[in-house]
Order: structure tokens, then C-alpha cells, then sequence
């Protein structure tokens, strides 16, 4: 199983190079949800959801959610 760091509204993941993929095998995994919670808070994201992947089923399930620092784009504007 994966625990990983999902943007909402284009269903991607943090993959390990802090780029986003869409392949849930290439994201980031973390050890624990509360870990997972805290590395997605200092994405430069608005909303993100923390899912556990089970790739033998390719089921999700969604364990946390959130905001980050705000998304890429708002940052560059300030």
C-alpha cells in the first residue's frame, strides 16, 4: 500500500522529484498518514487530499485533506 499526497482537482501526486505525476506507482509514498499530512502542507498547493493507494485492487482511499501554501500560481503573483 501507498500513502500519498494527492491535488484534488487534477487527481495527481507528489512524486519524489516534487514534480506531479499521474501515475499513483510513481508517487512520493510516505510512512504514516500524519507525515504525509505535514509534507503536504508546505506544498505550494491550495487543497490537497493525503490517499492510501492499494495498487493489487486500484482502490483509493481518502485519508486526510487540507491546504497547502496556496497554489503555484497565486504565490508568483505576490
Amino acid at each position: 500500500m501507498y500513502i500519498l499526497i494527492e491535488k484534488p482537482e487534477t487527481l495527481e501526486y507528489l512524486s519524489t522529484n516534487g514534480r506531479w505525476t499521474k501515475d499513483p506507482i510513481g508517487g512520493k509514498c510516505f510512512p504514516s498518514t500524519r507525515m504525509a499530512v505535514r509534507a503536504a502542507k508546505q506544498e505550494a498547493i491550495d487543497r490537497f487530499s493525503v490517499v492510501r493507494y492499494i495498487p493489487n485492487t486500484n482502490q483509493f482511499v481518502n485519508l486526510a485533506h487540507g491546504r497547502g501554501t496556496g497554489a503555484p500560481e497565486v504565490l508568483a503573483q505576490v
